[in-house]
């Protein structure tokens, strides 16, 4: 197990450099250290001093990915790229380029972020699951069939119309609880019942669908004939045997999203107004914040690579069968 994990852990460094690097790249294709002082000044006729001045104070001065004038090494190290990327493997975010401590930012941000994502994963799963089973025991009638074309209609819906849709009839139209905003302590409550409504709502039409595909690849095997022919009810069938065996292709997905909570939802904060961090990312690309966007995307795939790892390791606790070496 200690080698598997350490041997992950080394495979994964090319990729965050790479992952850092592609995003990098892509960011400057578009922007110019000269584009992003004007967008932080705040003026696009500044003059030239003031933008080089922008520059050396945020360490944009220096050329993107070699500098030719530097000996040895420093062609590579005396760069905008190695300057701006190497802290980050420490988990120093430093400022963005507004002067904001962005891991400051992070450890504020986290928290709206969560209080989402969250419930949504927990009472979504319960329902998909919940749902799919039942499918799964009316299967071959009008229910399945019915169930089956409702549950691609709801993925055939965009999320904004569920978004849109719940502030207009929860909030607008019977005012139960706030359209948009957010707050601190129990307050929150009122803030977070219509995004987590309509995060639910729109899983469960790809949720639910997975999930009985999953059932239905078990529900024919061996075992689940061997029970029903020792006179086990179907109800225990389905939640001893099939619930059981099904939990590996669960957790692939499950374990694998539970780290990416907490990047928060881009568009669902931003149109309800929360203060997560999927609306600080939204608002740093509009500034064109490099600093931020950099830092996010970083966060974002070491927590997907530590959801991969993650998702092995319960593969163990779910079936003996599995080990890792």
């Amino acid at each position: 197990m200690s080698a598997y994990l350490i041997r992950r852990l080394f495979y994964a460094l090319p990729i965050l450099i790479g992952v850092n690097l592609i995003t990098f790249v892509l960011f400057f294709v578009l922007n110019s250290p000269d584009d992003m002082a004007r967008m932080q000044l705040g003026d696009k006729r500044v003059t030239q001093a003031a933008v080089d001045s922008w520059k050396a104070e945020h360490g944009y001065d220096q050329p993107l990915l070699f500098n030719a004038d530097a000996p040895g090494l420093g062609a590579f190290t005396e760069t905008i790229f190695f300057q701006k990327s190497v802290k980050l493997f420490a988990f120093d975010f430093g400022s963005s380029d507004s002067g904001r401590d962005i891991g400051y930012d992070i450890s504020q941000r986290m928290w709206p972020s969560l209080a989402i994502a969250l419930p949504v994963l927990l009472v979504g799963l319960a329902i998909n699951i919940s749902y799919a089973l039942m499918i799964i025991f009316f299967r071959a009638t009008y229910i399945d069939w019915g169930s089956v074309v409702l549950l691609v209609a709801m993925m055939s819906i965009s999320g904004l119309f569920y978004i849109i849709g719940g502030q207009f009839l929860i909030g607008k139209l019977f005012h139960l609880v706030p359209i948009s905003g957010y707050d601190t302590g129990p307050q929150a409550t009122k803030f977070l019942i219509l995004p987590v409504i309509v995060g639910v709502i729109g899983g469960i039409g790809s949720g639910t669908r997975l999930y009985r595909t999953f059932f239905l690849e078990e529900i024919n095997r061996d075992y689940v004939r061997t029970a029903h022919a020792k006179g086990l009810r179907e109800r225990v069938v389905l939640f001893r045997h099939v619930l059981r065996n099904a939990l590996i292709p669960i957790l692939t997905g499950v374990v694998a999203v539970l780290p990416l909570l907490f990047m928060g939802a881009l568009i669902t904060e931003s149109f309800f107004g929360v203060p997560g961090l999927g609306s600080y990312t939204i608002d740093a690309i509009n500034r064109q914040d490099f600093a931020i966007v950099r830092a996010m995307v970083f966060l974002g795939s070491v927590l997907y690579i530590l959801g991969l790892i993650l998702t092995d390791l319960s593969y163990t606790l779910v079936d003996p069968r599995v080990r890792l070496s």
